[in-house]
């Protein structure tokens, strides 16, 4: 392994695109989401035709304009200038809860009440309340699932990833990409261990970490962060960093993965030499980092790459994977990057593509760029994940030249 690039990095030119009526709109989603998570559930499972008795009715709504006063109270301790993990724990539970029970009152107080009607099922009043029971049931059983697949270590996702200019020395190349691990005010040290066992499993000879390690200070996550000292690859170990590095005193993140062995690649590169062949592998400071107020901090891809023979192939970490019409610009081969952790609680995947051009998984962009999206290793704030397992990456990288030769 050789470094070749300045380990000082510089602000880098990063172009904003103008933001369209949609962006805008995102913008006063905060303001006008919580009201709409708690009220449109409480009104069809309450208020939409059941005819409760007055207690009941008088008791569900309470509930709901507690969970509307207390989620964003709760969110305001939890993550604002107190960082009190038990308001965050409640704040974050309550998030999730509310989205999983909007999304299937929406769902199911339509569709479950137009399929009931059209069957001529029971008065107004029992299709109502099968709708409330059906609602609560399937949310219910939601929640505990999601809960679950947020907790447990995630499975492996292996694939071939076959570079165009990637040497024969370099086919097989084993690269484990784990990212997004979000380490918070659940405490989930024993599970950052149990991550790493599996990632050493894979015998890699690159893992890297494509940001957003932790949502609070190094010095605060420290004990969940630290098996991430354990990992082993035969070549190298690098992180680059994320947003929420940057709601965080990024600058002690950046340190502790030093302390722990992993090489933080701030706008530069490493070279990685096997049988005659080289891999320049480059990373940049996320795209938020430039408007942090950071001296120094700021995605610059030119930096990165300063001093590497535009002829190698180039494995590059953003951690977003928005970068890529830069790195597809510059004719870079494969992007890794995190971030969208493939929506985490459907269906908010549509609101990440959104902001985002691809979800999870591989993807082709321009004429030789590759980009692959993972889904996460960990979760943010609602430990839920439903319909969209967490990963851990095994990108096995293959040489045409080598697959050419096998053929003839």
């Amino acid at each position: 392994m050789t470094d070749t690039s300045d380990t000082r990095p510089t602000e880098g030119e990063t172009k904003t695109p103008r933001e369209s009526r949609l962006h805008r709109l995102m913008h006063y989603l905060p303001l006008i989401a919580p009201f709409l998570l708690w009220a449109v559930p409480c009104w069809v499972i309450v208020h939409t035709g059941q005819h409760w008795p007055l207690p009941v009715t008088l008791a569900g709504t309470a509930l709901f304009v507690l969970g509307l006063v207390g989620m964003p109270l709760a969110m305001v301790r939890g993550h604002g200038r107190r960082q009190q993990d038990r308001a965050a724990i409640i704040g974050d539970t309550l998030l999730g809860t509310s989205w999983v029970l909007f999304t299937w009152s929406v769902l199911l107080g339509l569709l479950l009440r137009l399929a009931l009607t059209a069957a001529g099922v029971g008065e107004s009043q029992d299709r109502a309340r099968i709708v409330t029971w059906a609602v609560l049931g399937v949310t219910a059983v939601l929640l505990a699932w999601g809960h679950l697949e947020a907790r447990r270590v995630p499975r492996v996702r292996r694939l071939d990833v076959q570079l165009p200019r990637l040497g024969p020395g370099l086919d097989g190349m084993r690269v484990v990409l784990i990212t997004d691990t979000h380490y918070g005010p659940l405490d989930r040290a024993r599970w950052s261990a149990r991550v790493c066992e599996t990632v050493n499993a894979l015998e890699a000879d690159l893992v890297c970490h494509t940001g957003d390690i932790a949502d609070g200070t190094a010095e605060r996550r420290r004990a969940q962060a630290a098996p991430l000292g354990t990992v082993r690859a035969t070549r190298a170990r690098v992180y680059v960093t994320g947003n929420h590095e940057y709601y965080s005193e990024a600058q002690g993140w950046i340190d502790l993965m030093d302390e722990l062995g992993w090489e933080p690649l701030r706008n530069r590169h490493l070279l990685l030499e096997r049988g005659g062949d080289t891999l320049v592998v480059a990373g940049v400071d996320d795209v938020t980092a430039e408007s942090s107020g950071l001296t120094g901090h700021g995605a610059d891809l030119a930096r990165a790459l300063t001093g590497a023979d535009p002829h190698l192939p180039v494995l590059l970490l953003a951690h977003q994977p928005k970068f890529i019409d830069l790195a597809a610009a510059a004719g870079i081969d494969l992007q890794l990057s995190g971030h969208t952790h493939g929506g985490q609680i459907w269906p908010f995947h549509h609101l990440v593509r959104i902001d985002q051009p691809a979800l999870a998984g591989l993807s082709h962009h321009g004429s030789r760029t590759l980009l692959y999206t993972s889904r996460g290793t960990g979760f943010w704030g609602p430990p839920f994940r439903l319909f969209a397992p967490s990963e851990i990456t095994l990108l096995v990288l293959r040489s045409p030249r080598v697959s050419l030769g096998m053929t003839q």
